[in-house]
């Protein structure tokens, strides 16, 4: 219940919200439309409001109807952390978004990390870390002296990596990820980092692992270029992403997928060699298996020069 969930601060309307939950509770919808609808003239500001008010009219099969209220969610909060332009996006049936909000991202896991292992481990048996790793096995990458832990999260991947890593960082956008990840005592350094904003420093890893994560960004040729740029020559990228038609799809479970054709082509583009891309299950999404691909790629020892996200040219 978005709407009540995330107060507007006026008292009426949350008053008129609260009335309009319990229309929806005993089956009321269309009367709840209409509380929710009234309520939204008091606080035309509310974006939480106009979120809501966009379920229960999807929920009335009112298409348009809805995707005009997330249109107004969004431009109460351009930061859009409810994911308001994804669902209108979705609902739409023609995505224009290939990027993830990231204030929609930090929302979602500082909400869903006191129960995150529980969640995905235990009923969607997710098992990325353990493919990653056999999957460096078989590509022959062992001990890495700098290794970095793309969108740690609890820190289910800094598990299987700490054995194989002299020093071991992770980063993520979540506070509260990164406090259950930090409790493991596995990680040399823990930073809140917003992965579709990295900017270059000065540090370089031997092992960059990025554990069903791109599927939270979407494009991914600004990450792809980072990562050949943060690694060092000869240094090996590991990542998982789901398997999809379209280069870049937007599923109904608002996470991307990414076709096998983008994903080797940008590779290719942003200046590493592929040294295996298999075909794998990551998880389990309404009982239904999750098709994916486990992918490791090493940098080149001469890298592209780019400028931006755009490769320029070869450096001799």
């Amino acid at each position: 219940m978005m709407g009540t969930r995330f107060p507007s601060g006026d008292p009426a309307a949350d008053r008129r919200a609260s009335y309009a939950e319990m229309l929806v509770h005993i089956g009321d919808l269309g009367a709840a439309i209409e509380v929710f609808a009234g309520t939204m003239d008091l606080v035309p500001g509310w974006a939480a409001g106009w979120f809501r008010l966009g379920e229960l009219l999807e929920g009335a099969g009112a298409v348009e109807e809805a995707c005009a209220a997330w249109d107004k969610a969004v431009i109460a909060d351009p930061a859009d952390p409810l994911g308001a332009g994804l669902k209108r996006d979705l609902l739409r049936r023609v995505p224009v978004t290939d990027t993830m909000p990231s204030a929609f991202v930090e929302l979602l896991f500082d909400q869903y990390a006191h129960r995150f292992e529980t969640s995905l481990v235990d009923k969607l048996a997710y098992r990325g870390p353990a493919l990653i790793a056999d999957a460096l096995t078989r590509a022959g990458v062992g001990y890495a002296s700098r290794v970095l832990d793309l969108g740690c999260g609890t820190g289910l991947a800094g598990v299987v990596l700490r054995e194989r890593s002299g020093w071991l960082g992770g980063y993520d956008i979540s506070e509260n990820m990164l406090a259950e990840a930090a409790e493991k005592g596995i990680y040399d350094l823990l930073e809140k980092r917003d992965l579709s904003t990295l900017e270059l420093g000065a540090e370089r890893y031997d092992l960059i692992v990025a554990a069903d994560v791109f599927i939270y960004l979407g494009a991914l040729e600004r990450i792809l270029g980072w990562c050949a740029d943060a690694l060092a020559p000869g240094g090996t990228l590991t990542f998982t992403v789901e398997l999809g038609e379209a280069p870049v799809e937007l599923r109904e479970s608002r996470r991307f997928a990414h076709s096998r054709a983008y994903v080797e082509g940008l590779l290719a583009d942003a200046g590493f060699a592929l040294v295996q891309i298999e075909d794998c299950v990551l998880r389990q999404d309404r009982g239904s298996d999750v098709a994916s691909l486990c992918v490791v790629a090493s940098a080149l020892m001469q890298r592209p020069e780019r400028e931006g996200d755009q490769v320029v040219r070869t450096l001799a």
